[in-house]
C-alpha cells in the first residue's frame, strides 16, 4: 500500500527505449512507408524524450507507448508539412529559367525560411494565419482580405499585426542564436 505523498515507481528511459524502440520504428515505417524516415524519426523521438526532463519516466508501458505514439504522430505531420513546402518550392524553382535560379546555399536558406513561416502560420488561429497570408503573400488590401474572410478591415489589421509580431520574434530568435553560435 502506498503512503500519501509517495510517487508511483517510474519506468526509466533506458527501459522504454529497449522495450519500445523497435515497435515505434515499425509503427513509423507503416505510417510513413519509408524505413529510413522511420528510423530517423524514431531516433529523434527518443532524443526528444531524453532531453525533456518532465517525461523521463512513465508509470506504465502503456503510458510510455501512448506518449511515444502521440509524439511520433506530431513528428510525422511536421515531416509531411516540411516536404509539402519543399515540393512547392521546387515546383517554383522548376518554373523559373535556370539562369535565374538562386545558388544552392540561397535555396537552402529560402527553404528554411519558408518552413519557419509555415510553422509560424500553424501557430496562429486559422483566420489570423489566412489574413496574414492574404496580406503578405497575396498583397491584398485590408478591405479585400476582410471581404475574403468575412471580417472587418480593422480585424484584418489586427491579424496581420499578430503575424508580423511572430515574424519579428522568429527573426529575433535567429539573431540571438547567431550571436550565441547555436542552431
Amino acid at each position: 500500500m502506498q503512503t500519501l505523498g509517495a510517487t508511483a515507481p517510474t519506468i526509466s528511459i533506458e527501459t522504454v527505449y529497449g522495450q519500445h524502440h523497435d515497435w515505434l520504428r515499425s509503427w513509423l515505417c507503416r505510417r510513413l512507408g519509408n524505413a529510413s524516415d522511420a528510423a530517423d524519426l524514431a531516433h529523434d523521438a527518443f532524443l526528444r524524450l531524453m532531453l525533456k526532463p518532465a517525461s523521463r519516466g512513465f508509470a506504465s508501458h502503456g503510458e510510455a507507448r501512448g506518449y511515444l505514439r502521440t509524439m511520433a504522430n506530431g513528428m510525422c505531420i511536421n515531416l509531411w508539412r516540411r516536404r509539402e513546402v519543399e515540393r512547392a518550392w521546387l515546383d517554383t524553382l522548376a518554373a523559373r529559367p535556370q539562369e535565374h535560379a538562386p545558388s544552392a546555399e540561397r535555396q537552402a536558406m529560402i527553404l528554411e525560411a519558408l518552413n519557419e513561416i509555415s510553422a509560424m502560420l500553424l501557430e496562429l488561429p486559422p483566420k489570423a494565419a489566412r489574413a496574414f497570408f492574404l496580406a503578405a503573400a497575396c498583397q491584398l488590401t485590408d478591405r479585400e482580405a476582410a471581404e475574403e474572410l468575412g471580417i472587418s478591415p480593422r480585424m484584418v489589421r489586427k491579424y496581420v499585426a499578430r503575424g508580423m509580431l511572430r515574424c519579428m520574434q522568429l527573426q529575433a530568435r535567429e539573431t540571438l542564436d547567431a550571436l550565441h553560435g547555436t542552431d
